[in-house]
C-alpha cells in the first residue's frame, strides 16, 4: 500500500556532510509526524530527529547544532542534513512516518529499508 525508500547513504571522512533523503509512495492521503532513527552495530536502534506536518522539530542531544531535519510535504519527502559528521555517527538511519492510507482511518507507522552512513576517522 505505502512504502519509504531512503537514499543518500554512503562513506565520508570525519567532518564531512551528506544529506539523506526518505520519499513516501502508495495510496497515501496524508502524512502526520515522520522521523529519523539509525541503529550502530551491537547497539539499539535511537531517535536521531523527528518533524511534525506543521514543521516542528525535535533531535537528540547528539545531533544537535549538527544534523537539520526537513520536510517538502508537497512531495512526500523527508530529508537529513548532516554536518560535521563524526565517526560515532556511523550506522544504519532508517525513516518512518505515521501514514493515513487514503480511503482508511486511523494511521500506519511504516519504516524504510535504511540506508548505511559510514564516517570514517
Amino acid at each position: 500500500q505505502v512504502q519509504l525508500v531512503e537514499s543518500g547513504g554512503g562513506l565520508v571522512q570525519a567532518g564531512g556532510s551528506l544529506r539523506l533523503s526518505c520519499a513516501a509512495s502508495g495510496s497515501i492521503f496524508s502524512i502526520n509526524a515522520m522521523g529519523w532513527y539509525r541503529q550502530a552495530p551491537g547497539k539499539q536502534r535511537e531517535l536521531v530527529a523527528t518533524v511534525t506536518a506543521a514543521g516542528s522539530t525535535n533531535y537528540a542531544d547528539s545531533v544537535k547544532g549538527r544534523f537539520t531535519i526537513s520536510r517538502d510535504n508537497a512531495k512526500n519527502t523527508m530529508y537529513l542534513q548532516m554536518n560535521s559528521l563524526k565517526p560515532e555517527d556511523t550506522a544504519v538511519y532508517y525513516c518512518n512516518a505515521d501514514i493515513v492510507v487514503a480511503g482508511t482511518f486511523g494511521y500506519l507507522r511504516v519504516w524504510g529499508q535504511g540506508t548505511l552512513v559510514t564516517v570514517s576517522s
